[in-house]
């Protein structure tokens, strides 16, 4: 597992991914992230790890910054949001009285709010799960764009008490997905954007306009 925390002034900043195929030329210039592989599993897994690792030398991050690519039938495509919010549409336990999405016996609601945001980048809600999401399925989904990654890194951050920003590039869903080209076709497009986002977020934390 080799990454980098990358300083920007006095601040640590752990960039994460999950797969090769989103990290372009463009992002290869400006930092190495972890990548932690496809799903929430393997996310909450390998950044957990890195995590208990990295606070074990006292040298924890001042914020993780997850990036890449979602799905989306209503937000423009190859366009890069932030995540306002997050969700886990995996999580069912309705039919034992709990509201779907929220896990039962923890104290959290099923969309939680991300408080930190960067000045400039459009927001919208995410829903994160284990599935692909594509065609139809989308009506099935109470968010603006789809991952399979955020939701879990948000909760290996909240268990190190780290703040955590998701960027997300839209990638697929205005058509339905049939081959894994249909995600790939633009992500050479969202890998420039996203480097723009990654130099302007480097910016706002120079200046002071992050609360981190």
């Amino acid at each position: 597992m080799t990454f980098e925390i990358k300083k920007i002034d006095n601040k640590k900043i752990l960039y994460v991914m999950a797969a090769d195929a989103e990290y372009g030329p463009h992002l290869q210039k400006r930092f190495r992230p972890l990548m932690t592989g496809v799903g929430p599993v393997e996310a909450a897994m390998v950044l957990s790890d890195a995590l208990s690792q990295l606070r074990s030398k006292n040298v924890l991050p001042d914020l993780v910054v997850s990036l890449g690519s979602a799905g989306s039938r209503t937000l423009e495509q190859v366009t890069i949001y932030q995540a306002s919010s997050l969700s886990y549409r995996d999580m069912d336990a309705s039919p034992l009285g709990f509201e779907k999405g929220c896990t039962p016996f923890l104290d959290l609601p099923a969309e939680i709010n991300l408080a930190l945001q960067l000045p400039g980048v459009p927001s919208a809600r995410l829903s994160t799960g284990a599935n692909i999401i594509s065609g139809n399925a989308y009506a099935k989904i109470d968010a603006d764009m789809v991952d399979m990654e955020s939701f879990a890194i948000l909760r290996a951050c909240q268990f190190f008490d780290v703040p955590m920003i998701a960027l997300r590039g839209i990638s697929d869903g205005k058509d339905d997905l049939n081959h894994v080209d249909d995600w790939t076709e633009y992500l050479h497009l969202i890998d420039e954007k996203l480097a723009a986002v990654v130099d302007n977020l480097e910016a706002a934390i120079r200046g002071n306009q992050l609360a981190i």
